[in-house]
This record gives structure tokens, C-alpha cells and sequence, in this order.
């Protein structure tokens, strides 16, 4: 089933139940006003919200309506967390091998990974306002999953069952503003502002074959200013899965249910398949010519994020973003 928030209701939207075509929702009303409600009771809300989506993509349930990607939330407007990993490591050996440093070994058995903006996510259709050009406005196109209550210590395969929803996130980043931060030695802030999350999240089941071993099988496309930028696929060169992701965030404390886990910018070894964040693009001109030529996202600049089935079907819906100015 997919599901999504309308921003209505307040500032955790109302839940809805969206058709898989993307073109009709009915609200969940009477089983979970918010998505957030429906997580924290998801053994009990699911089979509900599973039966909603059969009627609706039947064409019979009561008071469906036309779906306006506009009037859409983000599907959890807010979350309890978002934790980011870094689960493509060629990305991560470009950029150090881009400054000359290696890559510890630690790497390879221990993930990266941060503590993100939670508080509020942007909506689909939301623009992304930065008060200066000057910060390195850059995209990260990644894929999140969504958990119910998970336990302390969990092994991955105890993990894997605690996985109830996947979706696409826009992570934007201030690039300008990393380096110093991360000079500090104490993590991102003020590089790292709200992120936008794809129209819908959809459960694992509803994307078939594409979810194998707990990761996302298909490629993950990107547009800036309507050209084509990139479309590495999701499910290569991923060498931590989503599983080991929750695993390792919850090593040390429960994770609440609504816990949003991310994938880290999607790359892959072969870079002919272009990239998922400007950063990416820059750090293989710089490999290949010296120097980076891509420019950092200016105001008024467009960015298209989505992935789609075999069929060329948007599974998620596309989130598509202006970049603005604050002033």
C-alpha cells in the first residue's frame, strides 16, 4: 500500500491512503488520523490501512478523491528521528581519494552515520529557501525507510521486521558549510537544513521484486533544471543494507516508532550512470580534470527526484523543488 499526509490537521497533516497509479487517496479516517499514529500501533492499524488501499484500488472505497501532489505534506511531517548513513562507499573513496586520503578500514565493517533534522520535513512540491547562494546549495537523492518501535541491540535480521515503510528524501546540504563544521569534531548543524521526503512511502511489499535483501532494486533518476542528471541504481555497490542501517542505530538505544533511516546519497562504482548529488559530480570532474565545473544550485534552479518501476510507473511520486532565497 502507499501512503501519504495532507497538509491539513495540523502540523502532522492527515493521513490518506494513495492509489498505486498515484491518482486517487481516500483518508484513513477511523483508523489513524496521522501516520505517525497509525507507526505507533502499526500491528494493529496495517491490516486496516492494507484493506483501505484493496477497496481504492478496486475503484470502491467511500469518499475518494482526485490526488493533488500540491496539497500534499511530507508522508511523516515530522519525525522522533532521522538518521542518515553512508551505505555507498564508492562515493565515499571518490571524495577522499578527491583530497588524497584513504579510507579507514573501520569503514568497511562499521557504517557512517549521522543524526539529521527531524523536527520538520518539506513537502513534495515545497521549495527549498536558503538564505545565500553563497552555502554551496547542493541535492542528495537517497532512499529512507521507516520503522515501527525497534528494540535495543537488535542483530540485522531482527531489523529487517521492524521495516514498514520505504520512501525517497531530497537530504539537502550546505557544502560550503561542511568543511568547518566537521572541523569542529563535533558533526553537522547549520550545514544540514530540512530535507523534502517523497510524495508517498510506500510498504515493502508493494515494490515486489525491486526489494531484495533489504535494499531498493531500481535506479534512482534526478533532473536539474529539466536535463538529465543522473541514475545510479539503488541496489548496487550498497554495501551496507537497510537492515544493518536500523541495526546499527540501534545499538545502543531503542529507535521510536517513525524512526526514518537513510540510505546515504546513492552512487555507484560505474559512473557512467551520472550522479545523485552535485558534490558526487564535482569530486569525478575533479578526479578526471583537476577541477570541478558543475556549480553548486543557484535561486530559481529546479530539481526532479524520483524512481520508477519496470513499466516507467513513479512508484513514490516525484518530489519536484525550486531552490529559493530567504529575502
Amino acid at each position: 500500500m502507499k501512503l501519504g499526509s495532507l497538509k491539513e490537521g495540523g502540523r502532522d497533516g492527515t493521513l490518506i491512503v494513495v492509489s498505486r497509479d498515484l491518482t486517487q487517496a481516500v483518508k484513513a479516517a477511523g483508523i489513524a488520523a496521522t501516520l505517525q499514529a497509525a507507526l505507533e500501533d502499526w500491528s494493529n492499524t496495517a491490516p486496516r490501512l492494507n484493506a483501505l488501499s484493496e477497496q481504492l484500488n478496486a475503484g470502491k472505497a467511500t469518499g475518494a478523491f482526485a490526488l493533488d501532489m500540491k496539497a500534499l505534506a511530507a508522508p511523516l511531517p515530522r519525525a522522533y528521528e532521522f538518521v542518515d548513513g553512508s551505505a555507498y562507499l564508492p562515493h565515499v573513496e571518490r571524495v577522499r581519494r578527491a583530497r588524497g586520503a584513504e579510507v579507514p578500514e573501520s569503514f568497511y565493517v562499521d557504517p557512517l552515520m549521522y543524526q539529521a533534522t527531524s523536527a520538520g520535513f518539506l513537502g513534495p512540491r515545497d521549495p527549498v529557501v536558503v538564505p545565500s547562494e553563497d552555502y554551496g546549495i547542493d541535492l542528495e537523492a537517497e532512499v529512507v525507510v521507516v520503522t515501527d518501535d525497534v528494540p535495543m541491540a537488535v542483530t540485522p535480521e531482527q531489523a529487517a521486521g521492524h521495516i514498514q515503510l520505504v520512501g525517497l528524501v531530497n537530504d539537502v546540504s550546505l557544502r560550503g558549510l561542511i568543511p568547518a563544521e566537521l572541523a569542529k569534531g563535533f558533526g553537522f548543524l547549520q550545514s544540514k537544513p530540512r530535507s523534502a521526503l517523497s510524495p508517498v512511502f510506500v510498504t515493502p511489499d508493494e515494490l515486489g521484486d525491486a526489494w531484495q535483501g533489504e535494499k531498493l532494486h531500481l535506479p534512482m533518476r534526478t533532473w536539474l533544471n529539466g536535463k538529465w542528471f543522473g541514475e545510479p541504481e539503488c541496489g548496487v555497490d550498497m554495501h551496507f543494507n537497510f537492515a544493518q542501517l536500523v541495526a546499527h542505530a540501534a545499538k545502543t538505544r531503542p529507535l521510536a516508532a517513525g524512526c526514518i533511516v537513510g540510505s546515504g546519497t546513492i552512487a555507484n562504482e560505474d559512473t557512467s550512470k551520472g550522479a545523485s548529488c552535485l558534490a558526487e559530480q564535482r569530486t569525478v570532474e575533479t578526479l578526471r580534470d583537476g577541477k570541478p565545473s558543475t556549480p553548486f544550485l543557484k535561486f530559481g534552479d529546479t530539481l526532479r527526484i524520483d524512481v520508477t518501476d519496470q513499466r516507467g510507473a513513479s512508484i513514490f511520486g516525484a518530489i519536484e523543488q525550486v531552490i529559493a532565497s530567504l529575502k
